[in-house]
């Protein structure tokens, strides 16, 4: 099972081709765009690694398209997320995220639940990659 994660979670993994038609559709909006990476997709992790500096001020993707390759490259094993920021309300605002990478093999997540008093049920979510070290999540050592 992959991991749904974005704007596109449940279409089939996006070619080079269609990232670079959806980065051209961030900036025809003056959308300022941004290449992150982590080996921890938990859902609540919303801080990623940010690769580079935003791209402000690009009329084509090539750029952005060229960072997410040089992302890709430096890190093999790990998600990679390509962010349009919305500014036009005066503060920065996610208008688009999408994965452009993830690792071969995905571990997935494990639901515990914990009983309570009086019935009550409280559940947590566990990526099993988070039972390896940083740097071993996603490369089978």
């Amino acid at each position: 099972m992959k991991l749904r994660y974005g704007t596109f979670s449940y279409l089939p993994d996006l070619t080079d081709k269609e990232v670079g038609a959806q980065v051209k559709y961030a900036l025809d909006r003056g959308w300022p765009v941004s290449v992150e990476y982590t080996d921890d997709p938990h859902p609540r992790n919303i801080y990623w690694e940010m690769f580079g500096l935003p791209l402000f001020d690009l009329a084509e993707p090539d750029g952005v398209l060229a960072q997410i390759n040089e992302c890709r490259k430096a890190f093999p094993g790990h998600y990679v997320r390509v962010l349009a920021y919305d500014a036009s309300l005066g503060r920065q605002s996610t208008a688009m995220q999408f994965l452009v990478q993830r690792p071969a093999q995905e571990p997935g997540f494990l639901l515990e639940r914990t009983e309570g008093p009086d019935r009550t049920q409280r559940y947590a979510v566990k990526s099993y990659a988070t039972t390896k070290p940083i740097g071993d999540r996603y490369t089978g050592g």
